[in-house]
C-alpha cells in the first residue's frame, strides 16, 4: 500500500517537466520563466518538508497521506485550466507543499513496521517515486501528445483521486501496535510499556534526533547537491531531447523515462549492498555511486546526437546512479539515523534540503541553458553531484548505535 499510494504522487508532480514545451509553445513563456515555475514547487516541497515531517511524527502518517493526495489533485485540476504566469507559479507551489505530505509520512511508517531489513526494505520502497515518475512521463507524453498540455494534469489528477479513495479506504495502520501487534522494541527484546504505542515523543527528541546531529546535516547537506543533479534531469532533460535531438514531445518523453525506469535498479542494489556489504554502513555505496554519476554526467553530452543507443545506455546509467544514493540518504538514513520516532523529522529536514537544491536548479539550469547553453547545465549538475560525493565520503565509517526506539 506504501509503495503504490506514493507512486501516484508523482501522477501529479512531475507531469509538468513533460508539459514544458508545449506551455511554451502556447503561451510564449521562456524556459527561465516556466523554470520559476518549476522552483516554486521546489521550494514550497522544501518548506514543506520540515513542517510536514514533523507532523508526520506527531499525528502519524496515514492522515497527512489522505490530506496531501486531495489537495494536490484539486490544485492539478486547477492549473490546467490557468493561463497567467503569476497564477501557474502560485498554484504549482501551493502543489509542491502538499505533495512533501507524502514521502516523511511514507518513511515514518515504514519504520514502525521494519527494523533488520530497513536497508532491502528502503531500496525496495524508494523504486516507488521512480516508477511512479516513470508513469507519470509515460501518461503525460501520450495525453499530452494526443490533447495538448492542460488534458496532462486532468487526467493524471483522476487517477491520483483513485489512488486517495484507495488509500482511505484500505490504507494500513501508522503502526503494528495499533493493530495490537508488538512494537519493534518489544520484537527486539528493549520494550517496555513506554514504547508499546505509536506515542509522539515531542518536538525537543525529534528536534534533537535533527538539528543537533552534525551527521544528519552532512546528509542533508550532500542531499541538496544530489537534487541539482536528479532534478536538473528530471525538469530539464525532456526539453534537451526535444530541442537538441529533435525528439517529438512523446518521443522525448518517452526516452526521458530511461532515467527513472533504471533508477529504480539504482534502489535495489544500493539498500541491497548497504546490509550486505558494509554491514548496515550507509554512507560507502552511496559515495561510490555518486563518483560514478559524477563521471556519467561528463560523458553525456560529449556523446554524438546521432548515436542514440550510447545516448539511451548513458542516459539509464545516470538514472541507476543518482538514485541508488538518492534512496539511501533520503530512505534508508533516516530510519536509521532518526530512529522510528523521529524518522519523518528527519527525513523532512534531508528531503527539505534536497528540494532547497532541486528549486535552484529549477531556475538556475533554465538560467545557464538560455545565457551559455546546454554544456554550461550539465557542468552545473557534474559539480553537484561530485561535491555531495564528497560528502557522504566523510561519513564512510560511521553507523548509529542501536539504542531504545529503533
Amino acid at each position: 500500500m506504501l509503495w503504490i499510494t506514493y507512486a501516484t504522487f508523482y501522477l501529479c508532480r512531475v507531469n509538468f517537466s513533460i508539459a514544458i514545451p508545449s506551455i511554451m509553445d502556447e503561451l510564449g513563456f521562456s524556459k527561465t520563466a516556466l523554470g520559476l515555475v518549476g522552483s516554486a514547487l521546489f521550494a514550497m516541497y522544501a518548506i514543506g518538508q520540515f513542517v510536514n515531517g514533523q507532523l508526520g511524527d506527531k499525528f502519524g502518517g496515514r492522515k497527512l497521506i489522505a490530506i496531501g493526495i486531495f489537495v494536490s489533485l484539486t490544485l492539478n485540476v486547477l492549473f490546467g485550466f490557468s493561463s497567467v504566469f503569476l497564477l501557474m507559479m502560485i498554484l504549482w507551489g501551493l502543489n509542491g507543499f502538499f505533495q512533501s505530505m507524502g514521502w516523511p509520512s511514507t518513511v515514518k511508517m515504514a519504520a514502525n513496521w521494519f527494523y533488520k531489513s530497513r536497508g532491502k526494505v528502503g531500496g525496495a520502497l524508494g523504486s516507488s517515486y521512480q516508477i511512479g515518475n516513470v508513469f507519470s512521463w509515460a501518461l503525460a507524453g501520450f495525453v499530452i501528445g494526443i490533447l495538448g498540455w492542460r488534458w496532462g494534469f486532468w487526467i493524471p489528477a483522476i487517477v491520483f483521486l483513485f489512488s486517495g479513495i484507495h488509500w482511505v479506504m484500505n490504507g494500513p495502520k501508522n503502526a503494528p501496535e495499533e493493530e495490537g501487534l508488538p512494537s519493534i522494541e518489544e520484537e527486539e527484546g528493549l520494550g517496555t510499556k513506554k514504547s508499546r504505542t505509536d506515542h509522539y515523543l515531542g518536538f525537543g527528541f525529534t528536534s534533537n534526533k535533527t538539528l543537533k546531529n552534525p551527521h544528519v546535516w552532512c546528509v542533508a547537506i550532500a542531499f541538496f547537491f544530489l537534487d541539482v543533479v536528479r532534478y536538473g534531469f528530471m525538469l530539464w532533460v525532456p526539453t534537451f531531447l526535444f530541442e537538441i535531438q529533435e525528439a517529438t514531445i512523446s518521443v522525448a518523453a518517452y526516452k526521458a523515462l530511461a532515467m527513472p525506469l533504471v533508477g529504480c535498479l539504482g534502489a535495489f542494489f544500493a539498500g541491497w549492498a548497504s546490509d550486505r556489504y558494509f554491514k548496515s554502513k550507509r554512507a560507502p555505496i552511496a559515495a561510490i555511486m555518486l563518483y560514478m554519476l559524477a563521471l556519467f554526467i561528463w560523458v553525456y553530452p560529449q556523446i554524438p546526437v546521432g548515436l542514440w543507443i550510447p545516448s539511451l545506455l548513458c542516459l539509464m546509467l545516470i538514472g541507476v546512479m543518482t538514485y541508488g544514493p538518492h534512496v539511501v540518504m533520503v530512505g534508508i538514513i533516516p530510519m536509521t539515523f532518526g530512529t522510528r520516532k523521529a524518522s519523518a523529522s528527519v527525513t523532512g529536514f534531508i528531503d527539505g534540503f534536497g528540494y532547497i537544491g532541486a528549486a535552484f536548479t529549477g531556475v538556475g539550469s533554465a538560467w545557464l541553458v538560455d545565457n551559455f547553453g546546454w554544456n554550461a547545465a550539465f557542468n552545473f549538475w557534474l559539480m553537484g553531484a561530485f561535491v555531495s560525493a564528497l560528502l557522504m565520503t566523510l561519513l564512510w565509517n560511521y553507523k548509529p548505535k542501536k539504542e531504545m526506539y529503533l
